[in-house]
């Protein structure tokens, strides 16, 4: 078996967000063998940086040596490199290696703005190793120290991108997070401009980001990607992992590495957790909690995004006389209805990722109210107009405008109708367990 083999030559995170951790944890997720040379340790956390102990260079070209002349390289990224002395080093041996996939991450500043480079290194990185770059991955304070140019616009990261170009890196990818707006970030190849564009995600925890896309660019390209389709993949891995960032820490959290590959690897459990789940209420005879438009049963992956990510019953959960029925067996993206609601709670609570619809009656709200059930409602007679005229958002609306309101997740929602709309229940949860055992109780104590 083939694996890419993937370098990252930079400074060592004591807190495990960005450097070395962040790159190695992007490389493996993303399938490729990550190996390291340490160019620095960091005393560091998501508040900052206390401390920066230079690794000699005598020491770092070992390293490169152990891994150049055994296991071998497919690709190289660099992160943090403190000195010029060890700028020259690792130039040397990109050169002496032959390394001709280099990304380049021209570390500068930390997220906590503490400098992690001296002011001699900027012009050997400038002289010493852009020319020796395939990529290079600039955000928008290291565009400016690089071309020498202010920078307030995606015009203004064009004009940067050619100069730095100039300077002899062969792709230049500027990074626009600093800027207001959608995440623009520009690919120059020396010829033709790329623009790469993402929602903004709202997280404070961006620790890592940088070393994160790089790392992962260098791994698409090991992998015998295009330069545009490795910063396109590159994208919107980053995206994901910021999407679900983690709040760890007291300051600037890290991403979540884990965050796509863990969704995508948990859709045989979800199906397989749901189905069990289904078969439980088919077991008994449920038909009395089943509504006249009839129910439907979710499950989503963790970090799920769409409802392609939330697993359902197509053609819903039928009731015939007391029992129910089900045509198929759960598939992705069955539920459009169910699959709003799970994802709008997710928003609040990426644990809640199940629900249920059952039938409206006062005497079921009350079987609820008495087993301890937490429950909430919405009015649809609130409902603003132009979320009425857009068919499919009625639901996301009523959810929405519960759990805005609260700090924790309810166990029922409730709302009585409108006009050609059948009153509901909702019931939500973690686990499809969790959500059967509420419909169970509810239907027992109801005949």
């Amino acid at each position: 078996m083939n694996i890419a083999r993937v370098l990252t030559i930079a400074g060592s995170d004591s807190g495990g967000g960005a450097g070395i951790q962040a790159d190695l944890k992007t490389i493996t997720v993303l399938g490729g063998f990550g190996m390291s040379v340490i160019t620095a340790l960091t005393a560091q956390n998501t508040l900052g940086v206390q401390g920066i102990y230079d690794i000699p260079e005598n020491f770092v070209e070992k390293q490169f040596d152990s891994v150049a002349t055994d296991i071998g390289i497919d690709a190289a990224k660099t992160g943090m490199l403190a000195n010029s002395r060890i700028i020259k080093v690792i130039a040397e041996k990109i050169r002496e290696y032959k390394i001709d996939i280099l990304v380049v991450d021209p570390v500068m500043v930390a997220k906590g703005g503490a400098l992690l480079i001296e002011d001699e290194a900027k012009e050997s990185l400038m002289e010493e190793l852009l020319p020796l770059a395939f990529v290079v991955t600039p955000n928008i304070p290291e565009a400016e120290v690089l071309s020498k140019i202010k920078i307030s616009s995606v015009d203004d990261m064009k004009k940067s991108a050619k100069i730095i170009h100039s300077l002899g890196a062969k792709n230049v990818v500027v990074k626009g997070g600093h800027l207001r707006g959608d995440a623009v970030d520009i690919l120059y190849d020396g010829k033709k401009f790329h623009e790469f564009v993402s929602e903004r995600i709202d997280t404070k925890n961006t620790h890592g980001t940088g070393c994160t896309y790089s790392a992962a660019i260098a791994t698409f390209l090991a992998k015998e990607k295009s330069v545009l389709e490795s910063v396109r993949m590159a994208k919107e891995y980053i995206t994901d992992a910021l999407r679900f960032s983690l709040c760890l820490g007291k300051g600037h959290g890290p991403t979540n590495h884990f965050a796509p590959i863990l969704r995508d690897s948990q859709r045989y459990a979800c199906i397989t957790d749901l189905k069990k789940a289904v078969e439980k209420i088919k077991a008994e005879k449920c038909g009395n909690i089943i509504p006249e438009v009839q129910s439907n049963f979710g499950y989503a992956l963790p970090y799920a995004l769409t409802e392609d990510d939330v697993a359902a019953i197509p053609g819903r959960i039928i009731k015939v006389e007391e029992n129910v029925c089900t045509f198929k067996d759960p598939a992705f993206g069955a539920s459009r209805h169910i699959a709003d609601i799970i994802l709008t709670t997710m928003k609040y609570n990426p644990d809640f990722r199940c629900a249920m619809n059952i039938r409206f009656s006062k005497d079921i709200l009350n079987i609820c109210s008495e087993s301890g059930y937490e429950i909430d409602s919405f009015d649809r007679s609130d409902e603003p107009k132009e979320i009425k005229a857009k068919e499919g958002s009625s639901l996301e609306w009523g959810t929405d405008s519960i759990l805005s309101n609260r700090d924790t997740i309810p166990d029922i929602i409730f709302d009585r109708g409108d006009v050609g709309k059948e009153p509901m229940i909702r019931i939500l949860g973690k686990h499809p367990d969790v959500v059967v055992d509420k419909v169970l109780n509810i239907s027992k104590k109801l005949k």
